[in-house]
This record gives structure tokens, sequence and C-alpha cells, in this order.
């Protein structure tokens, strides 16, 4: 008898080690599936990841950049309208930030020469344009500029039109452009501009107003990439 009782309490183990062993088995072969569905996400993550970055950070980091914080664009805007003393109305100026805020991934790498002998005065929208991931150098004469457009590639030219005392000094410097074969569009930005004098054929636009100079430099680099694809 005592012997029956062993071997029965010995079975009774072993059949409760079996149910807990297959009990701890359909819960493993339970999580399988999911355990497969994130390793193949993460697989697929870092697969992908390069590619998710590259498209999306620059559209990212220049949204930022700008401001997107598009109160530090209209800080700037504002304090460019300032310096010109023009007037902008509440509508032109939400449109301007609005083109801005969605013509950020276009504007990014864009290269820019600036030509004014008064830089001080194009800072704010200098600071802007560089805001947006866009490349700016400045020359204070045409004898600066000059070997810049030589050998380096840009997108737009912006100039103003009096230099040193000379009316004429933008307008000169296209002639020393042509002179080179560039082909870079120029936008004149000035303080002093009378439309009905005429515009000089090599001038893509001129304005004295900062929000029309931002559409300008937009329509100028959708043009160069519209170009480049």
């Amino acid at each position: 008898m005592p012997f029956f009782h062993e071997g029965a309490a010995q079975f009774d183990q072993n059949s409760d080690d079996g149910e807990m062993s297959d009990a701890v088995w359909n819960k493993i072969i339970g999580t399988v599936p999911a355990t497969l569905w994130v390793v193949f996400a993460a697989i697929v993550y870092f697969t992908l990841r390069g590619t998710l970055i590259q498209r999306m950070v620059p559209r990212l980091t220049a949204l930022r950049a700008l401001g997107v914080e598009v109160e530090l664009a209209g800080e700037l805007l504002d304090r460019a309208q300032d310096e010109s003393q023009t007037l902008v109305t509440a509508t032109a100026r939400r449109t301007a930030l609005g083109r801005l805020e969605h013509a950020a991934d276009v504007l990014q790498g864009g290269r820019v020469l600036w030509v004014d002998d008064l830089p001080e005065g194009n800072a704010p929208l200098v600071e802007l344009f560089r805001a947006a991931g866009m490349h700016i150098d400045l020359a204070l004469s045409t004898e600066q500029a000059t070997p810049l457009f030589r050998r380096r590639p840009y997108d737009i030219i912006v100039s103003d039109l009096n230099r040193d005392g000379d009316p004429q000094a933008g307008i000169k410097m296209l002639r020393i452009i042509e002179r080179h074969g560039i082909d870079v569009p120029v936008l004149i930005y000035t303080g002093r501009f009378d439309p009905e004098r005429g515009v000089d054929r090599r001038i893509f636009a001129a304005t004295t107003a900062p929000v029309e100079l931002v559409h300008y430099v937009i329509d100028l680099m959708e043009r160069a990439r519209m170009g480049a694809l």
C-alpha cells in the first residue's frame, strides 16, 4: 500500500509537471508571432531609418530654422519694413510669412549674392533668408562682387542701384555680368526706384518693399529647383 500511494503521488507530480510544461510552451508559442512582429518592425525601421531621416530632417530643420517660430520670421520681416520705411498691409505680411513657411524646403541651400554699399539696411532680410537655410554672400561694390559671381554659382543676385554716388552702378554691373556670360537672375532692391523710367531687360524684378522681395526670391528659387529636375 505505501508503495502504491508513493507511486500515485509520483504520477500526479509528473502529470502536474507535464501540464506546467505544456502551459509554458503554449505561452511561449503564443508570444512568438508578437515577438516576430517586433523584430520585423525593428528591421524595417533600421533599414529605412536613413531614408526617413534624409527626407524629414531637412524639411523640419528648415522649418524650425525659419522659425516656424514663424514669430522669428515675422519679427525680421517687421524690422526689414521699418528699415525700408515702406507700408505693408496685414494681409501682405501674412501672405509673405505663409509662403516662407511653405517654401522652406525650396529655399534651403539656395545661394544669393547681395551687392549693396550699405548692407546694414538689409541686415534683417539677410538674417531672414539665412534662417531659411540660404547661403548669402555680401559685397559692398561691383569690384568686390565680380570675382564672386565669376567663380561661384549663384541662384540669385540682389543689388541696389546707387552705389558710391553712382546712380547707375547697379545697371553697370549688369553689363559686366553679361560680358562674362553669367546667366543669373538679378533682383533690384533699393530705397528709391521709379518703374516709369523702365526696367533693364537683364533685371528679373525691382522693388523697394521687403515683402515683395521675399516673394521674388521664392519665385526664383522655385524656378531654379524646377530647372534642376
